[in-house]
Protein backbone atom coordinates (compact mmCIF):
# COMPACT_ATOMS: atom_id res chain seq x y z
CA UNK A 1 0.00 0.00 0.00
CA UNK A 2 1.34 3.55 -1.01
CA UNK A 3 0.06 6.73 0.98
CA UNK A 4 0.95 9.70 -1.00
CA UNK A 5 3.37 12.61 1.03
CA UNK A 6 1.39 16.15 0.49
CA UNK A 7 3.44 18.88 2.35
CA UNK A 8 1.77 21.86 0.97
CA UNK A 9 -1.38 23.28 0.30
CA UNK A 10 0.25 23.99 -2.82
CA UNK A 11 0.47 20.37 -3.74
CA UNK A 12 -3.12 19.52 -3.53
CA UNK A 13 -4.34 20.73 -7.03
CA UNK A 14 -1.31 18.62 -8.73
CA UNK A 15 -2.27 15.15 -7.10
CA UNK A 16 -3.79 12.38 -9.07
CA UNK A 17 -7.63 12.21 -9.06
CA UNK A 18 -6.96 8.57 -8.71
CA UNK A 19 -5.19 8.66 -5.07
CA UNK A 20 -6.68 6.75 -2.18
CA UNK A 21 -4.69 7.55 1.11
CA UNK A 22 -2.95 10.49 1.87
CA UNK A 23 -0.37 11.70 4.23
CA UNK A 24 -1.30 15.67 4.93
CA UNK A 25 2.37 16.38 6.31
CA UNK A 26 1.42 19.81 6.74
CA UNK A 27 -1.79 21.65 9.17
CA UNK A 28 -4.56 21.60 6.86
CA UNK A 29 -7.22 24.27 6.94
CA UNK A 30 -11.03 23.42 6.32
CA UNK A 31 -10.24 24.81 2.86
CA UNK A 32 -7.51 22.55 2.42
CA UNK A 33 -9.55 19.21 3.14
CA UNK A 34 -12.37 20.12 1.01
CA UNK A 35 -9.91 21.22 -1.67
CA UNK A 36 -8.18 17.47 -1.68
CA UNK A 37 -11.98 15.99 -1.83
CA UNK A 38 -12.83 17.52 -4.47
CA UNK A 39 -9.12 16.86 -5.87
CA UNK A 40 -8.93 13.44 -5.22
CA UNK A 41 -12.94 12.23 -5.43
CA UNK A 42 -11.80 8.34 -4.85
CA UNK A 43 -9.82 9.17 -1.61
CA UNK A 44 -10.43 6.70 1.37
CA UNK A 45 -8.05 7.75 4.04
CA UNK A 46 -6.53 10.89 4.88
CA UNK A 47 -3.26 10.47 7.66
CA UNK A 48 -2.46 13.15 9.71
CA UNK A 49 0.34 13.58 12.11
CA UNK A 50 -0.30 13.65 15.95
CA UNK A 51 0.05 16.78 16.63
CA UNK A 52 -1.94 18.32 13.78
CA UNK A 53 -4.51 16.22 14.87
CA UNK A 54 -4.90 17.15 18.11
CA UNK A 55 -5.70 21.13 16.44
CA UNK A 56 -7.65 19.81 13.47
CA UNK A 57 -11.23 21.10 13.46
CA UNK A 58 -14.05 18.98 14.20
CA UNK A 59 -15.51 20.21 11.03
CA UNK A 60 -13.00 19.12 9.08
CA UNK A 61 -13.11 15.91 10.81
CA UNK A 62 -17.14 15.60 10.07
CA UNK A 63 -16.52 16.37 6.63
CA UNK A 64 -14.56 13.68 5.91
CA UNK A 65 -16.45 11.33 7.68
CA UNK A 66 -19.34 11.95 6.00
CA UNK A 67 -17.67 11.78 2.57
CA UNK A 68 -16.92 8.40 4.10
CA UNK A 69 -13.05 9.09 4.11
CA UNK A 70 -11.14 7.78 7.26
CA UNK A 71 -9.16 10.37 9.27
CA UNK A 72 -5.52 8.46 10.49
CA UNK A 73 -3.25 9.92 13.38
CA UNK A 74 0.15 8.84 12.43
CA UNK A 75 3.52 9.76 10.77
CA UNK A 76 5.44 8.78 8.07
CA UNK A 77 8.99 8.32 9.97
CA UNK A 78 12.17 8.36 7.99
CA UNK A 79 10.09 9.15 4.59
CA UNK A 80 12.47 11.27 1.93
CA UNK A 81 9.80 12.85 -0.46
CA UNK A 82 12.85 14.63 -2.35
CA UNK A 83 13.91 11.30 -3.18
CA UNK A 84 9.97 9.58 -3.59
CA UNK A 85 6.53 11.33 -3.24
CA UNK A 86 5.17 8.03 -1.87
CA UNK A 87 5.54 6.05 1.67
CA UNK A 88 5.25 2.25 1.07
CA UNK A 89 3.90 0.16 3.46
CA UNK A 90 6.04 -3.66 2.35
CA UNK A 91 4.10 -6.23 1.36
CA UNK A 92 6.30 -7.97 4.71
CA UNK A 93 3.73 -5.83 6.96
CA UNK A 94 0.90 -6.86 5.54
CA UNK A 95 1.62 -10.57 5.34
CA UNK A 96 2.51 -10.27 8.75
CA UNK A 97 -0.47 -8.76 9.50
CA UNK A 98 -2.19 -11.84 7.88
CA UNK A 99 -0.04 -14.60 9.66
CA UNK A 100 -0.76 -12.96 12.76
CA UNK A 101 -4.43 -13.22 12.42
CA UNK A 102 -4.30 -16.62 10.81
CA UNK A 103 -2.77 -17.51 14.01
CA UNK A 104 -5.29 -17.01 16.02
CA UNK A 105 -3.93 -13.10 17.85
CA UNK A 106 -6.91 -10.81 18.13
CA UNK A 107 -7.19 -7.51 16.60
CA UNK A 108 -5.38 -5.92 19.78
CA UNK A 109 -3.00 -8.08 19.95
CA UNK A 110 -1.85 -7.78 16.33
CA UNK A 111 -2.24 -4.23 16.41
CA UNK A 112 0.62 -3.50 19.14
CA UNK A 113 2.95 -6.80 18.20
CA UNK A 114 3.03 -5.15 14.00
CA UNK A 115 2.90 -1.69 16.18
CA UNK A 116 6.33 -3.05 17.87
CA UNK A 117 8.02 -4.57 14.74
CA UNK A 118 7.60 -1.63 12.12
CA UNK A 119 7.04 1.53 14.34
CA UNK A 120 3.77 2.16 12.15
CA UNK A 121 0.90 3.78 13.49
CA UNK A 122 -1.79 2.26 15.77
CA UNK A 123 -4.44 3.47 13.32
CA UNK A 124 -2.30 2.96 9.84
CA UNK A 125 -2.16 -0.75 11.46
CA UNK A 126 -5.97 -0.69 12.04
CA UNK A 127 -6.74 0.86 8.66
CA UNK A 128 -4.95 -1.94 7.13
CA UNK A 129 -6.25 -4.68 8.79
CA UNK A 130 -9.66 -3.52 7.55
CA UNK A 131 -8.86 -2.76 4.11
CA UNK A 132 -6.03 -5.46 3.24
CA UNK A 133 -6.23 -8.16 5.31
CA UNK A 134 -10.30 -8.96 6.12
CA UNK A 135 -10.82 -7.62 2.30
Amino acid sequence: MRLRVVSSKKEISDLNRNEQVVHLAFRASNMDVMNLVRTCPRLKAVQIPPSYYQTMSKAAQQFLELQGIEVIKGDVWGHRKDIDEYYSVSEKVIDRIASLMAEGYSIDETVKKVHRETKLSEDLIRYLLKEQVMA
